[in-house]
């Protein structure tokens, strides 16, 4: 990214500087197209996941008013498809959906069916590539919202069969403020942003050129063998939380919300029964830790998680923890120290 910043020219232009810049994005686009099983012309690089998302709902509309929504995808998702007819899908007490009800959802004027890989707060991995194929039977378009999961599970974009699919590179340890959506090979749809023929008219504005680097780099890195080795790693550490939880070594009324093993491998999600979540956190932050209270979207907002609440579990007391690229055995050593201590603190100044 070093090289480009500041010193990066217009890749749209003719001259020496463009050309070089047009060459770092295409480079960029056969890498990230590489690690997701993706044709590079099917990768569109916007400013992250919730363009993408965005963009993906915009682009099927077109088509019709109607689409199905899972109750548990990203509020993006859920906002983005509120401006049109909506029916919303519920799920299980670990969060997944059924097939058949996704299905039942779909009337004919349906435009677009979402359903997320995996779940973005509490790991549960969704059954993407069954409702994908029998979408596809009845000639409905899909979105799936890949970014909670690329980069930490392998993703195959042509294999998965689906219409369009939005990730984010700041979720796999690349930049904040990129990302791509993948539409399928032959589908024509309207770009939201227009004004320009970037992207091949698909998205129109300056190439973001330096945070494509960088989101090319991360990509080239996990797709040469790190994803696998990151993404056990990343399993071990959550699966050692999970078996805390089994061993009661974190409290009694301490559990596992979603699915413990058919799950995202770097998230797992915490229902500390008998506290609310707020206190826990800052608990923990002064203890060095650091992890979330539901999603981050609806932290920001102090609202309750639509995630747990669809779930038909207690949303405030969860407690998100998510490992990556930089985390450490001392790291989650920590948390399984800290986290009873500041329970306990809790429980006490009610006794």
């Amino acid at each position: 990214m070093l090289r480009w910043l500041g010193t990066a020219g217009d890749p749209g232009r003719v001259h020496a500087e463009g050309q070089a810049a047009r060459v770092a994005v295409e480079v960029a686009r056969e890498q990230v197209a590489a690690l997701l099983g993706a044709r590079p012309r099917e990768v569109v690089f916007t400013s992250g996941g919730t363009e993408a998302v965005v963009t993906a709902t915009w682009m099927a509309t077109e088509r019709g008013d109607h689409l199905v929504v899972p109750a548990v995808e990203h509020s993006c998702v859920q906002e983005a498809s509120t401006r049109q007819r909506v029916t919303v899908v519920g799920v299980d007490g670990r969060g997944r959906v059924d097939p058949d009800e996704m299905l039942a959802a779909i009337e004919p004027p349906t435009a677009l069916v979402h359903l997320q890989w995996g779940n973005h707060e509490v790991g549960t991995l969704q059954p993407a590539t069954d409702v994908v194929a029998r979408c596809r039977e009845r000639g409905v378009l899909t979105h799936v919202d890949a970014v909670a999961a690329a980069g930490h599970v392998p993703i195959d974009f042509r294999a998965l069969g689906a219409d369009l699919m939005s990730v984010s590179a700041h979720k796999l340890g690349g930049p904040p403020g990129v990302g791509a959506l993948c539409i399928r090979r032959g589908l024509r749809l309207r770009p939201l942003l227009v004004g320009g023929a970037q992207e091949r008219a698909r998205r129109a504005g300056y190439e973001n050129v330096p945070a494509i680097a960088g989101f090319g780099a991360v990509a080239e890195h996990l797709a040469g063998g790190a994803l696998e080795a990151e993404g056990a790693a990343a399993r071990a550490w959550t699966d050692r939380v999970t078996a805390a939880v089994a061993d009661k070594r974190l409290g009694t009324d301490t559990e596992v919300l979603g699915d413990a093993v058919d799950r995202l491998p770097h998230i797992v999600c915490l229902g500390v029964v008998g506290v609310e979540a707020e206190p826990v956190l800052l608990g923990l932050d002064q203890a060095g830790v650091a992890v979330h209270s539901g999603s981050s979207c609806s932290s920001e907002a102090l609202e309750p998680s639509p995630v747990l609440e669809a779930m038909g579990v207690d949303a405030s007391s969860s407690l998100r923890i998510s490992v990556g690229w930089s985390t450490t055995d001392a790291d989650v050593d920590a948390f399984l120290a800290k986290l009873p201590i500041a329970v306990d603190r809790l429980l006490d100044l009610r006794r």
